[in-house]
């Protein structure tokens, strides 16, 4: 069995070509690092997003697809989506370690009692993440995002799924209080009319 980790948008938001080979979904699994919001996204105008860290952050909750296609194939689906070009024909290249902002993936093997599970790694580039900071970086993308894609967004579907990190609740009170708002949909709402 091989299956793909999703811990982040990619739990709600497979793309096409990872929801064409999905045959299952195993729930309330944990990935077996840790996670944080530590990372701002260029293709997200800044958005903080989550990927694995080695300090701080914690295990969150995560869904493995199970897909049926052989590894390679796997692979370069799930880096198409990554790099937003789902539907093409790029395919996966280990980068050398010194490409600070390369996609990679990792294979890990029994977890969940797949032979293989295929996950993302992308290299944190917030040093010190903060609720203060996380909080700037998403209301700065929500101003200039109306896709989806900005960092409340992000927060919200995160939410929905059942992930919260150490970093989690402040970061949601910081824009609120920020916003004036009663929750992450309304302060949204208002980041869109201009009324923040």
């Amino acid at each position: 069995m091989i299956g793909v980790l999703a811990y982040g948008s990619l739990i709600a938001d497979p793309g096409s070509e990872l929801a064409a080979i999905t045959i299952g979904i195993e729930r309330n699994v944990l990935t077996p690092f840790s996670v944080e919001f530590a990372r701002t996204s260029q293709r997200r105008f800044g958005a903080p997003t989550l990927v694995p860290i080695e300090d701080g952050g914690s295990r969150v909750r995560a869904v493995i697809f199970e897909v049926n296609v052989d590894e390679k194939q796997a692979i370069d689906i799930v880096y198409r989506r990554e790099i937003n070009e789902v539907g093409s024909n790029k395919t996966y290249i280990e980068r050398p370690e010194h490409w600070k902002n390369a996609v990679r993936i990792d294979r890990i093997k029994g977890l969940e009692g797949f032979d293989l599970v295929i996950s993302t790694r992308i290299p944190a580039n917030i040093a010190s993440p903060s609720a203060e900071t996380l909080a700037e970086l998403a209301i700065s993308s929500a101003q200039q995002l109306a896709d989806g894609r900005d960092g409340i967004s992000y927060l919200i579907n995160a939410k929905a799924c059942g992930i919260e990190t150490p970093l989690s609740p402040a970061y949601e009170r910081m824009i609120l209080d920020r916003t004036g708002a009663p929750d992450l949909v309304a302060a949204l709402r208002a980041i869109r009319l201009g009324t923040h």
